[in-house]
């Protein structure tokens, strides 16, 4: 912007997986970010991190005082397995946390808001071949149901307020800095630790797994797409493959690895036809670049590196 100062990118959920990465690669590139999250703290590359309850909308008005180009909404519970003994807290968080950034959207006029959603708000969805984002919503959980709650009041503002307003339906990330629940990662220390791993469930289980990378990639695509076509979008790695193929990738770079797997439906999760991603590569020009095979070997790198520098 010749001639003005460039506004910064609000991004909650800054210190967590896909916002920390997100971030980073907008710093990396000179642009400006706020980033928020529940604790103070400074993330490897040396972005700081504020500290800001989402349920705290004094404060977020406070920081977005002096104007926000956008605002990319990462936090919030990030998984059906992550506070299931919480579902108030749940509500609060994912939902009431969405309604106060899209009001913080309306207030500062903010060119573009991209709101994280997962193809948790599809539910179950095994009946077709491929899944587009039109399919009814039919959430099985109430993460799910927070989701499709937040979609939904991403298209009213903008509808109704004009605020420019896309929802990314991202598929199960992996890669570093996940701290959540995540079977690649426990197949992966559990094989660098000469631990074995028994699982009751998942060998014949599908799931579709997206590397964080290519994650942020469809979110700053939906960031900067001029005026995007669609409201929703499915981003994938465009992939669906069993955890029992999970387990045979993970020992392809761990070839000792003891896993053991049992026939069965993860009793956490839902099984879901495959995702099209066919609206993202037309109109984002979205294209996954992170196979599994090299996703799941830069990982255990990662994992092995940070064990070493811990120890």
């Amino acid at each position: 912007m010749s001639g003005s100062v460039q506004k910064p990118i609000l991004i909650t959920g800054a210190a967590g997986l896909v916002g920390s990465t997100l971030a980073e690669r907008l710093v990396k590139a000179g642009r400006p970010v706020i980033a928020l999250d529940r604790y103070v703290q400074t993330l490897p590359s040396g972005v700081a991190v504020q500290a800001c309850d989402l349920g705290d909308i004094h404060r977020l008005h406070a920081i977005a005082k002096d104007g926000i180009e956008a605002i990319i909404h990462c936090g919030a519970y990030s998984g059906p397995m992550v506070a299931r003994d919480s579902p108030y807290s749940m509500v609060q968080v994912n939902i009431v946390g969405t309604a106060n950034m899209l009001e913080l959207a309306r207030v500062h006029s903010v060119r573009r808001f991209i709101y994280c959603s997962s193809t948790s708000a599809y539910g179950k969805v095994d009946d077709s071949d491929v899944v587009v984002e039109g399919v009814p919503l039919r959430p099985a959980s109430l993460y799910g149901a927070s989701k499709v709650a937040s979609e939904y009041m991403v298209t009213a503002y903008s509808d109704q307020y004009d605020v420019s307003g896309v929802n990314i339906r991202l598929s199960w990330v992996y890669g570093p800095r996940r701290t959540t629940d995540c079977i690649i990662r426990t197949m992966i220390e559990n094989a660098q630790a000469s631990r074995p791993t028994r699982m009751a469930f998942g060998l014949d289980f599908p799931r579709q797994f997206i590397h964080v990378n290519d994650a942020v990639d469809g979110l700053l695509l939906a960031l900067d797409v001029e005026k995007p076509a669609s409201s929703v979008y499915n981003i994938t790695g465009d992939t669906r493959v069993t955890l029992g193929e999970i387990a045979r990738l993970v020992r392809s770079v761990h070839p000792d690895a003891d896993i053991e797997l049992q026939p069965g439906d993860d009793p956490v999760d839902e099984i879901q036809a495959k995702f099209s991603i066919e609206a993202a590569r037309q109109e984002l020009k979205y294209t996954p670049k992170i196979s599994l095979a090299e996703g799941i070997a830069t990982y255990s790198k990662w994992l092995a590196e940070q064990k070493g520098a811990a120890s």
